[in-house]
């Protein structure tokens, strides 16, 4: 029997889908990768939140389980791209014949909420070369195929079976894509309100990348951020993004906006030994008190518990830097790193908000979040408020800060100081949620 997954987390993430095609290929080195990206789902996502666009691609999943073999293993690589390996070594034409399926089993549209999605596809197919035990390399294959899928104008397809180097031209050609990124001004930043759900102000705002690719538009930009950790570049991402948040206080400032702007910071780094003298430069340079600004970390980071890290973040607190856990409960059950590690701020993972009117672990996760950060004498925040529901329940329930689509989607500098300024986030369209109190 097929398996049918009820949620997104039940289904191998990218690093267990490796170890999965790493398994059958030393068994039997014939099998065949294929990654399908859905195409330009990210503006499903924007357009009507991560709750339907997680349902759309929970029904996408499960499609392709059903669509083939019950031998085939799929797998959730990342936002919006599936792993599809099947055995056996098969050419081109029986690959491209799997695709025209595909493509034709979703000219049926996926229907949720009284919406209606039909999806498309790139597809990078590759078929594992003779004698090869190297997991990486077959990924590889399949992924240079899909990136010539994307960049294709009139076929979405593409297949590979052949390794054309080592390695190098890739990873050349990746960094090239970011030097590039870099130099001509692609990147972005776009910034999600934080607000005060009790008087519905809004009070910070998180910094959050975006990619302007040449071919593509904007890009939410996990390939640019895999590619940068992969070829030992995120510093030069990680501190680009750090030195806009600096540049965004300013500019805030001159509008007569006094919030407080978060930025994710990487492990890269946190283990850069030159870390918080980076911070303290910017911070004379631009003439910013680094109390207005907060860096958000994710579970992992803490739970590394490096003497290193803890030492960096003592050391940026002291420097008046406030310090956030993002995403919290999402991936891991040990919070001993709580422990440990001096924080300011947590931040509940919107998986617990999404459906917190539906189910009762999640009402009880937050309660005991709230617990946890009254102990650590630290500001609790909720991820993922989509509903006038989800709003109600929080309040009810004293949570003082959040963020989510219910107020604004991300967005670029000059709508948020525009979207601040005239309270549009909260004030106009909410004014009905103060009058049912």
């Amino acid at each position: 029997m097929k398996q049918v997954h009820t949620s997104l987390l039940s289904m191998p993430n990218r690093h267990v889908f490796l170890e999965q095609v790493n398994h059958r290929i030393q068994q039997d080195t014939q099998q065949s990768l294929l990654l399908i990206d859905v195409v330009r789902f990210s503006d499903v996502s924007s357009s009507f939140g991560y709750a339907l666009g997680d349902q759309i691609l929970l029904e996408i999943a499960n499609r392709i389980c059903f669509l083939f073999s019950e031998n085939a293993i799929v797998g959730r690589l990342s936002g919006d791209i599936f792993g599809l390996v099947i055995a056996g070594q098969h050419n081109y034409s029986q690959l491209q014949t799997m695709y025209q399926r595909l493509v034709e089993h979703f000219k049926t549209p996926i229907t949720c909420q009284d919406h209606a999605f039909i999806a498309d596809f790139n597809v990078g197919a590759a078929a594992n070369p003779s004698h090869n035990l190297n997991v990486n390399q077959l990924f590889s294959l399949a992924e240079s195929a899909l990136k010539q899928a994307k960049s294709n104008k009139f076929d979405n397809f593409q297949f590979a079976n052949v390794f054309k180097d080592d390695g190098g031209g890739r990873a050349l050609a990746l960094k090239a894509d970011i030097k590039r990124a870099l130099t001509l001004n692609e990147l972005e930043i776009y910034y999600q309100p934080k607000i005060d759900l009790q008087n519905l102000t809004i009070i910070g705002a998180e910094c959050l990348l975006r990619w302007n690719h040449p071919l593509d538009g904007v890009l939410f930009p996990g390939a640019l951020i895999e590619a940068a950790e992969s070829y030992n570049m995120m510093s030069e991402v990680g501190y680009w993004t750090l030195e806009q948040a600096f540049k965004s206080v300013v500019i805030f400032q001159q509008h007569n906006l006094n919030l407080k702007v978060s930025v994710n910071v990487s492990p890269t780094q946190l283990y850069d030994l030159n870390f918080v003298n980076t911070i303290s430069a910017l911070s004379s340079r631009y003439g910013v008190d680094l109390a207005q600004l907060e860096l958000e970390l994710t579970e992992d980071v803490a739970l590394s518990n490096s003497m290193l890290v803890r030492g960096q973040l003592a050391e940026i607190r002291s420097l008046g830097m406030s310090v956030a856990i993002d995403d919290f409960g999402k991936g891991y059950s040990n919070l001993a790193y709580m422990r440990d590690i001096a924080i300011d701020t947590i931040k509940i993972d919107k998986t617990f908000v999404i459906e917190l009117e539906k189910s009762p672990i999640n009402v009880a996760i937050i309660e005991a979040s709230q617990l946890i950060a009254k102990a650590a004498g630290c500001e609790l925040v909720a991820e993922g408020i989509e509903t006038l529901q989800h709003l109600h329940i929080l309040r009810d329930l004293g949570l003082q800060q959040g963020q989510g689509f219910l107020f604004s989607k991300a967005l670029p500098m000059q709508e948020f100081i525009h979207f601040a300024q005239q309270d549009i986030s909260v004030g106009n369209s909410l004014q009905r949620v103060n009058r049912r109190q």
